[in-house]
């Protein structure tokens, strides 16, 4: 059920919020960042960045959650995404709400990345009664899985996965996936 207007989460230093126009610029230098897409077959261009804040904003404007733009407070500077969305491919754990992120390289090492995902956590179990979160990355993103690992999920490797969407034996097809139930005691 979406909430009207999408909801914003907000942190000490960060507000996770739907996306802006303006937002598209530092959004398309963070997805044209090598660094930054690493762990991703490649870098986007100003066109598929720009496609894809269109797809992040429609989905939080459709549920009223999703991939929140993050502001930092402080400077109202974008910095990224953080937040919740549905799996889009099938796999031994979908259907699933995924927790994730992408920040600029800049918002790197702050503690940013943790902190915005540990609203949208609360946001899933608390707002949106959700029993699970996943959360998935290349197996070599050891900055995502300390990440993971920070928000107390757990990985099992009997869980990791072959990418669906990357051809077999692509040096990023494999995934870690990690696990995080509700937790009453939170």
């Amino acid at each position: 059920m979406a909430s009207t207007p999408p909801a914003e989460l907000s942190t000490p230093r960060l507000l996770l919020r739907p996306w802006q126009c303006s937002d598209l610029e530092a959004f398309a230098q963070l997805n044209a960042d090598p660094t930054v897409m690493e762990h991703f077959p490649a870098p986007l261009d100003r066109p598929a960045s720009d496609a894809l804040a269109e797809r992040l904003g429609e989905a939080v404007t459709r549920e009223g959650w999703g991939l929140w733009a993050v502001e930092e407070r402080a400077t109202s500077a974008f910095i990224g995404f953080t937040g919740l969305g549905r799996t889009s491919f099938d796999a031994h754990f979908t259907p699933a709400v995924e927790i994730g992120w992408r920040l600029a390289r800049s918002a790197w090492g702050q503690g940013y990345a943790t902190e915005a995902a540990a609203a949208a956590v609360s946001f899933a179990f608390d707002t949106l009664a959700l029993e699970e979160l996943v959360s998935f990355t290349a197996a070599g993103n050891h900055r995502s899985r300390a990440v993971m690992e920070r928000l107390h999920m757990t990985h099992d490797p009997r869980d990791d996965f072959d990418h669906p969407s990357l051809p077999t034996g692509h040096p990023l097809s494999r995934h870690a996936l990690y696990r995080l139930p509700k937790n009453p005691h939170r």
